[in-house]
């Protein structure tokens, strides 16, 4: 009879053990009095209840007193008995208040096994009883009893230290058992099963699995019972709490080495690497990873990988020598693991590229890869080696020597169509994707290699077949291969990532070798084609696409004006649109602000130090467009854009185009560069009054943090807090930008404004007075100065509060002049405010007037005497001879009101 456990067919079912099945009462006879009342009448009944009832009537503490008995030897006989009673007794099940006596049977017997072997098979039944589901009478048992229930489940993992196999792996069967629990066919009466994860519960409770593990050192030479043991935690280990246990007893170290252990039958590297897939899966992957890392650990992967690299024909063999691969992987990432003195990298690397170079090596001869699922998978995980590989500076030596860079370089190339005996379509563009995915981690670890092979070449031929006609349409089915479906976008996406990878080392040879074979003209084109595309329809792929374009750009072009040049039209035509995008679009979370970004960066690269490009973008309208974006104050662009335009102003033509802007609600350029200042001070907690006047004479624009650091003696060639923070803000451009527009006669301005602006003009004053207080605490800090230096130092100090309440005296007397203006402002409205209201007056006063006139015939009189009166007196007082005079009264009119367009003409005298 063979004791080694059944061979899974593969690894999945062991990572899910089977569902328990379902527990419930046995539905067989019932064993309760009223049926042996039925069977009273028949002898077999009788005989049938009388053992019945002796095998109730057995008493486990008189089990226990006899087997402690110390004339045990003259009393085997009567024990053994006893012991197939107890067997019988609780054959369908033990409850859960004799549990704990049970194990104490057990140990005595273990202790008798010692010297009587006969013990042997009653101890396995008792241990097989264990396996069964355990009763419970009540259902609050499985709480009431948990402790002790735990501790018995603990106290049968240390029955491993008898020195029997067949205990051994009955105690593992019965472990085992606990993950796959099947109901007795009877049940005892008034009893339950307990839940299903009961007996799991315990056993973590109780830390069975951590004793298990211990017990490997006992069975070290023993495969059946190492395979068993193994068996056993390999069901313990799907449970995070005992992986934990596991863990503590050093479990990764301890199993691996029995990897590359003789084993017939292939369990003992089955089970081994499916309990280290646990571990990882649950557990902290770092700890199980460091356990791993000892030499030995790592000699005993490497034999069994390459054994079964080498002989591993079958489809389970493939799949484990794939998981493998992996834990070799998380191995790989760790510094500390030796895998580079075990040979096990070379090895890797090796069969990373030995199907593309084709060049023999003996570590991989006779070796002949297939075109199955499992050895595509294998050539995804060995490029995902070498990509683990290049984070380590101790591996490049070696990819550089095994033809790393002409494999990967193998797939950047057109694809073609796959022949009969190749990979399909899908798999081999998965492929090319990963490798030119690596392609750009390797590229910049190997750039003599990278020149050597052409790569530059290669990959712009490869990216002119990307945006060429070709009728190829990409299957899009991989991660690489994101955004790729239909079309080429992947292939094209990863290039470029090569490509940005190695121009970001500002390599000359690198970048000449680029520039040369016109690359910039290329890459100008294959960003046309992005925005168009862009255009149909946007996505984060497309994105990226153009943010690589314009940063490999600007790489190339950084001081070089002849590549400006050659950038200049089409390239600032190219990049208004960019400068151009909606400001919402920023915050779409599809990469807009990374492509502004990029193409502010391509700007400053590219057209800024080229008198061409720089006229061309000024035509364009360029510094309106960057003022537009300036005035939505993002805090991520306003560095970057104050940056751009500082360095534009070396250009005579631009500060005519900033004071010509104008923003929303008539903005000019210096109102914005003053709120930009107003703004970065309040975010750096800078101290002002109410008014926006300086407010600490001695440190007028410290920031509160400044203020809080501590005096700390620096070396001369260290720059202090004072100028380090001149980079930490915007304030410096602001100012720089300021200076070249010129602080007088500025359009737009408030008197808060000027207040402010008063400050930025003294700038460069203040943060020289606060290098010197720097300097005189650091002096202070180290030694007394002497009388003569401390009074220079004393006048420095006091100059610089000088400054201070210079502007501040400043900025009261533009404060008060503006509260003049308002005063003086405030009367005029005043005055024309009176006057209004005494028009109104008048008004009011004509039309009572004639209200009274209207309905009161005497006050009507009395206003005609009055209004004919002051026509008479209107009337010139000298007479002139010979000239006819004409009434111009209308005889009979009643009224005050000046008359309507009514004369009578009378004819003139002959004479006259």
């Amino acid at each position: 009879m063979s004791f080694l456990p059944e061979l899974p067919a593969s690894r999945a079912p062991s990572r899910s053990p089977a569902p328990f099945p379902a527990l419930s009462p046995d539905p067989g006879p019932s064993r309760c009095g009223g049926q042996r009342r039925r069977n009273a009448s028949d002898a077999g009944g009788d005989l049938g209840a009388v053992q019945d009832t002796q095998l109730r009537s057995v008493d486990l503490n008189h089990v226990i007193k006899l087997l402690e008995d110390s004339d045990s030897v003259n009393l085997e006989k009567e024990q053994l008995k006893t012991l197939k009673k107890v067997v019988k007794r609780f054959e369908n099940g033990l409850p859960l208040k004799d549990l704990a006596q049970i194990i104490e049977i057990l140990k005595l017997c273990a202790e008798k096994m010692n010297e009587q072997e006969a013990f042997t098979e009653p101890l396995c039944e008792l241990i097989k009883l264990c396996g069964l589901p355990f009763q419970k009478k009540d259902l609050s048992d499985e709480v009431r009893y948990s402790m002790a229930v735990s501790k018995s489940i603990a106290q049968l993992g240390d029955l491993m230290r008898v020195p029997s196999s067949q205990v051994r792996i009955q105690i593992c069967k019965c472990v085992v058992s606990f993950y796959n629990m099947e109901l007795p066919r009877k049940l005892l009466p008034g009893y339950q099963p307990t839940s299903a994860n009961y007996k799991i519960q315990m056993a973590e409770l109780g830390g069975l699995a951590e004793t298990l593990v211990l017990s490997l050192a006992l069975v070290e030479n023993q495969l059946a019972e190492k395979l068993w043991v193994l068996k056993a935690l390999q069901h313990l280990s799907s449970s995070g709490v005992n992986c934990r246990l596991m863990m503590k007893a050093q479990a990764a170290s301890r199993v691996c080495l029995y990897l590359n252990g003789v084993d017939p039958s292939g369990q003992l590297v089955f089970r081994s690497s499916e309990i280290l897939w646990n571990l990882l899966e649950n557990t902290v992957k770092e700890e199980v990873v460091n356990q791993l890392s000892s030499l030995e650990c790592v000699h005993a992967l490497k034999e069994v990988f390459v054994d079964l690299l080498m002989h591993g024909f079958r489809h389970y063999d493939r799949q484990l020598r794939n998981d493998l691969l992996v834990i070799a992987t998380l191995l790989a990432e760790n510094p500390a693991a030796p895998m580079i003195e075990s040979g096990f990298t070379k090895l890797l690397i090796v069969l990373a590229t030995f199907t593309e170079v084709k060049i023999p090596n003996p570590l991989v001869k006779g070796l002949k890869l297939t075109y199955s699922y499992e050895d595509f998978e294998l050539k995804k995980l060995l490029f995902n080696v070498i990509g683990v590989l290049s984070k380590d500076p101790c591996a490049v030596q070696l990819l550089s020597e095994n033809d790393v860079m002409p494999a990967l370089l193998y797939y950047v190339k057109p694809n073609q169509k796959p022949g009969f005996h190749d990979w399909s379509a899908a798999q081999y563009e998965e492929l090319q994707l990963h490798a030119i995915a690596i392609l750009a981690s390797v590229a910049p670890l190997l750039v003599n290699k990278y020149l050597s092979c052409q790569a530059n070449t290669l990959l712009l031929v490869f990216l002119e077949w990307c945006i060429g006609q070709d009728p190829f349409f990409g299957q899009g089915n991989s991660f690489h291969g994101t955004g790729g479906r239909g079309n080429k976008l992947a292939q094209m996406r990863y290039s470029l990532r090569v490509l940005r990878s190695v121009v970001s080392l500002y390599d000359d040879a690198v970048n000449l070798n680029l520039c040369d074979q016109g690359a910039i003209s290329q890459l100008l084109d294959i960003l046309k084609y992005a925005a168009n595309k862009s255009k149909e329809k946007e996505d984060a792929i497309l994105l990226e696409i153009q943010a690589d374009i314009l940063f490999i750009l600007s790489a190339l072009c950084e001081n070089d004006l002849h590549r400006k040049e050659v950038f200049s039209f089409e390239g600032v035509d190219i990049l208004i649109p960019f400068i151009q995008m909606d400001p919402k679009k920023l915050y779409s979370g599809l990469g807009h602000n990374r492509l502004l970004c990029s193409a502010l960066d391509c700007l400053w690269s590219c057209v800024i130090g080229c008198y061409i490009a720089e006229d061309y973008f000024l035509e364009k309208q360029g510094i309106f467009l960057l003022l537009d974006l300036l005035a939505l104050k993002q805090k991520n662009l306003c560095n970057m854009i104050l940056g751009i335009l500082v360095e534009f102003c070396d250009n005579p033509k631009t500060t005519s185009h900033i004071s010509a802007w104008r923003g929303e609600k008539e903005q000019t350029a210096a109102n914005l560069l003053i709120q930009l200042w107003r703004q970065e001070e309040s975010e750096l907690g800078v101290k002002r009054d109410r008014y926006g006047r300086i407010a600490d004479m001695k440190r007028p624009i410290a920031s509160s943090f400044q203020k809080q650091q501590e005096v700390i003696p620096m070396p001369a060639n260290c720059p202090s807090f004072a100028i380090m923070e001149i980079s930490e803000n915007i304030r410096a451009k602001l100012y720089s930008l300021l200076c070249k527009l010129g602080f007088e006669n500025l359009p737009g301005l408030s008197a808060k404004d000027l207040v402010t602006l008063a400050i930025i003009q003294h700038y460069i004053d203040f943060k020289v007075g606060e290098v010197w207080s720097e300097l005189c605490a650091e002096i202070k800090e180290e030694f007394r100065p002497v009388t003569s230096d401390e009074e220079a130092l004393k006048v420095i100090s006091e100059a610089s509060e000088d400054t201070g309440r210079m502007v501040a005296a400043l900025q009261t007397e533009v404060l008060e002049s503006q509260h003049h203006k308002e005063i003086q402002e405030e009367e005029k409205t005043y005055t024309k405010l009176k006057a209004i209201h005494k028009q109104r007056e008048m008004v009011n006063k004509s039309w009572e007037n004639f209200l009274t006139r209207t309905s009161n015939y005497e006050a009507l009189k009395k206003a005609k005497r009055l209004q004919e009166k002051s026509i008479e007196a209107s009337r010139s007082k000298s007479k002139t001879q010979n000239i006819a005079v004409h009434s111009t009264d209308i005889k009979g009119l009643s009224t005050t009101i000046g008359s309507g367009l009514l004369v009578t003409v009378e004819s003139i005298p002959l004479q006259l």
